[in-house]
């Protein structure tokens, strides 16, 4: 591995190309040449401040111009961007502030009644906490520039993600210089992007596509189009302002472009690359993006915070639900459940999805967690928590997660192939499928539904049965719900389901 860092990588952007089009937030836009001059001041702000090599800067911010110079800022620095959900409550972003060892923290508008109290909590020093258009953060942006990047280590922290917390506590993912590096360059390979590339960041910088995108776009002298808070609308209507040729989001995000009421009608030409990650995308859904935007290139990547990329596929409906193979730098195992690398699951059958530690682009190890390292980390493999198995031909699909699998009347049932069912039905705008304790069959399978008009539950266990789906596998019954909890990156909550946090929707007859 070389020596660059991300600071290098961005004074190389600057200076290969900086007249280029760099960010475009609302009408603000730079270029290359004014985006290195703003990082640079922000910088010497965060310096003057005292931030230095290895301090930990959060912030809670919406995808703005201020929140990518913010990350270019530490780089040059040597700091650890600590991104935080803006939607997080007040002891949500007063845990990460604690635990990550925040010494500066920015914030703005949309997540100030959360984030403030939090930095008083935590005792962020005064001087090191900024809102957007406070007098710090103006004081911060109009300082000295720094002449130059920190001198820092490839292995050193750049940054550290705090996972969605789904089954507890957020966990602290600390990325190096390398890793992150790695990561975009082999996305940029895997993707097929190209200079120039102009993408849409809606994925929050809090994430870990988000973070890719930002960095690709960097390293291709690309334009990084920001979308503050993700809206189907104001999406497609970028698109087409801003020739947007790059699309990389998480299914959710495509399901509501395009089903809006505008995306029939929208000029979509000039998106050639499309990308999903993040959760299963169903196989209707996919029909409809590639309906919809005719990509020359629709890629499915699998990956996660602690390791960017396990696998990709780039032929999305030659096998729907496929992930394809191992990603460049990567070892994949399915293991037989409880198992341990080296008991590998035979063709066909369900394990757990296994990646190398030894990936370039792999975390270390969580942050002051061992106990999520011994539950997670064994013998040099990250077992990832999710379920798939190998096909005939050597590719990998997943099937759900190790905790979402339902067990009803000793057969075990996967929430995904009952969803991907559900999902292709006009009455249907949104599933999920969660397992509810049952005194008879241990756990029965509960479908969870944002109805179209006319949806009833009579009719969709008609076409479950139609569908080919097994008997046992069919839900046992239908709630209709007014949404369906999902995190603020779209990925479902199933655990919520479990626990009740729907209501129903007034209007359909629910057969809980």
């Amino acid at each position: 591995m070389s020596a660059l860092t991300m600071a290098t990588l961005f004074e190389q952007a600057a200076e290969r190309d900086p007249g280029a089009r760099a960010v475009v937030d609302g009408g603000r836009r730079l270029d290359y040449a004014a985006w290195n001059e703003t990082v640079r001041r922000l910088a010497g702000g965060l310096a003057g401040a005292g931030v230095g090599v290895g301090d930990r800067v959060a912030c809670a911010l919406a995808n703005r111009a201020e929140t990518a110079s913010l990350f270019w800022a530490c780089q040059m620095l040597g700091a650890v961007f600590v991104p935080l959900s803006w939607r997080g409550s007040s002891d949500d972003i007063a845990y990460a502030l604690a635990d990550s060892g925040a010494t500066a923290f920015v914030w703005e508008a949309l997540s100030e009644a959360a984030a403030a109290p939090a930095a008083e909590r935590v005792r962020i020093p005064k001087h090191r906490r900024a809102a957007l258009g406070d007098a710090t953060w103006t004081a911060f942006a109009a300082a000295d520039p720094v002449p130059a990047p920190a001198n820092v280590e490839p292995a050193a922290p750049c940054a550290m993600l705090y996972t969605s917390g789904t089954t507890g506590r957020p966990k602290g993912v600390p990325r190096s210089h390398e890793a992150e590096l790695f990561a975009s360059l082999s996305s940029v390979a895997q993707l097929g992007y190209r200079y120039g590339e102009v993408q849409l960041g809606a994925m929050p910088l809090f994430h870990t596509m988000g973070m890719r995108a930002l960095q690709m776009s960097v390293l291709l002298n690309g334009v990084y189009v920001c979308l503050p808070r993700f809206d189907a609308g104001a999406a497609l209507d970028l698109v087409a302002a801003e020739g947007i040729t790059a699309l990389d989001l998480v299914p959710t995000m495509f399901h509501d472009i395009v089903r809006h009421d505008a995306a029939a009608g929208a000029e979509l030409s000039s998106v050639r690359n499309v990308g999903f990650a993040g959760s299963a995308m169903t196989s209707a859904l996919a029909r409809e993006v590639a309906g919809r935007f005719s990509p020359q290139r629709f890629v499915n990547h699998y990956g996660s915070s602690e390791i960017y990329s396990f696998s990709y596929r780039d032929r999305v409906l030659d096998k729907p639900g496929c992930v394809g193979r191992a990603s460049v730098g990567q070892r994949l195992r399915v293991v037989t459940p409880g198992g341990e690398a080296d008991d590998p699951a035979a063709p066909g059958e369900i394990g757990e999805v296994a990646a190398k530690l030894d990936s370039p682009d792999a975390f270390p190890g969580y942050w002051k967690r061992a106990d999520a390292d011994a539950r997670a980390i064994r013998g040099g493999w990250y077992f990832t928590g999710d379920l798939g198995y190998v096909d005939p031909e050597g590719d990998l699909f997943l099937v759900g997660r190790v905790d979402d699998m339902i067990v009803s009347g000793g057969e075990n049932i996967h929430p995904e192939e009952i969803e991907d069912v559900l999902d292709a039905l006009p009455l249907v705008r949104r599933a999920a499928v969660a397992g509810l304790p049952d005194a008879r069959l241990g756990q029965k399978v509960v479908a969870f539904v944002e109805p179209a008009a006319g949806a009833t539950a009579a009719a969709l266990d008609a076409a479950c049965l139609e569908s080919g789906l097994a008997r046992f596998k069919r839900p046992r019954a239908y709630v209709f719900v007014e949404s369906i909890p999902r995190s603020a990156t779209g990925k479902l909550l199933r655990r919520r389901l479990r626990e009740g946090a729907w209501r129903t929707l007034p209007g359909f007859e629910s057969t809980l």
